[in-house]
């Protein structure tokens, strides 16, 4: 085998479905030319035409949302957002968490769209493709720049992150949660640190994660965490767990999500499963399949993201089981989309 790149998710570069021709490399002994050495982040900066985007499917529980960087470099094995990666002609292996492509002007898109009158309010989500902490945010502050503009329209924004990098932004976040602007998750998936380490390689760890929650919450953000996605064979046991230390740490909401793999994430998660976990390997993905009748994906709306049989079932008994006892989602909460203005707006007459 290779050496293996600690630091990164994906172990190789998947093929590109919408690229006619590829480069690869065939015999490790080979001596022609190979450009493929270079393993350091990239940032590929442009300027780009729309920030903001219509989501049309009906079970991720948005209807838009912007996403100042695409690719990742946080390296979650499992991220359906490596297809997208594909789109910019890279592929959705190590392409995706080393390419990293900035948006430099997403703050001024993002006010440019809400200029538009034809604009009526209703929340933006912001992550909901790529991370919007990522470590590139910590030298751009686009997502920062994206969060003033939304706390200067009045917008509200739902948010989504796995990096304690979000506190940076602790007292924007606070000055919008006073309007009720602004709701975050939280995204945690293990407390073991070897299998966070090699499935989200460039993350933080599950205790900063709960340190994020803790001090915004105690600054009056509305905190949840997501659970997700629970693997069978990985981390579908810590369910428990992540649900009571997030409680004991001001969450008041809840999400989750069951392992899918859709196109080259199929092959790449297999690939880093097998190269990991060659004791359980086999294992963990009959039980995947066992969840979407056969097969490791399912494309269903309803279905696709909680998966079905008894594995499955036995996971979402477990969510709801456990989100009752420790007192989640019982409140009736919604973001505030009555403040929205222009700048110079007046009041709007009711």
């Amino acid at each position: 085998m290779d050496q293996y790149l600690k630091g990164r998710g994906a172990q190789i570069n998947t093929r590109n479905r919408f690229l006619r021709d590829e480069v690869s490399k065939e015999h490790v002994e080979g001596i022609d030319d190979w450009t493929e050495t270079n393993v350091a982040t990239q940032y590929i900066e442009q300027e780009s035409k729309s920030i903001v985007n219509k989501v049309d499917s009906p079970d991720v529980g948005m209807m838009y949302s912007m996403n100042p960087y695409a690719g990742c470099e946080h390296g979650c094995i499992y991220c359906y957002a490596r297809n997208v990666h594909e789109y910019w002609g890279y592929s959705a292996g190590l392409d995706f968490e080393r390419k990293i492509i900035v948006k430099k002007n997403a703050p001024q898109l993002l006010r440019k769209f809400l200029m538009n009158p034809r604009w009526e309010c209703v929340p933006l989500a912001m992550s909901g493709n790529t991370d919007c902490y990522q470590p590139a945010e910590k030298i751009y502050r686009l997502t920062r720049g994206m969060l003033e503009v939304c706390n200067e329209f009045n917008q509200p924004v739902g948010m989504i992150t796995k990096n304690a990098g979000m506190l940076r932004d602790k007292d924007l976040l606070q000055e919008m949660a006073k309007k009720k602007l602004v709701s975050i998750l939280v995204s945690i998936t293990s407390f073991n640190e070897d299998l966070r380490q090699k499935m989200e390689p460039r993350t933080t760890t599950a205790k900063q994660r709960l340190r994020t929650i803790r001090e915004l919450s105690d600054t009056g953000v509305r905190a949840g965490v997501m659970l997700g996605p629970m693997i069978p064979g990985l981390n579908e046991h810590e369910m428990q767990r992540i649900m009571k230390e997030a409680a004991d740490n001001g969450v008041t909401f809840t999400a989750y999500t069951f392992i899918r793999l859709n196109g080259a994430v199929k092959l790449l998660f297999h690939d880093w499963l097998y190269k990991n976990f060659p004791d359980r390997a086999d294992k963990v993905w009959h039980l995947i399949e066992n969840a979407h009748a056969g097969k490791v994906n399912d494309s269903r709306f309803g279905t696709r993201m909680r998966g079905e049989g008894s594995i499955a079932e036995l996971v979402n008994q477990q969510y709801k089981k456990y989100g009752k006892l420790y007192g989640m989602n019982a409140e009736r909460w919604e973001l505030d989309c009555s403040r929205f203005r222009r700048p110079g707006e007046q009041g709007r007459l009711f």
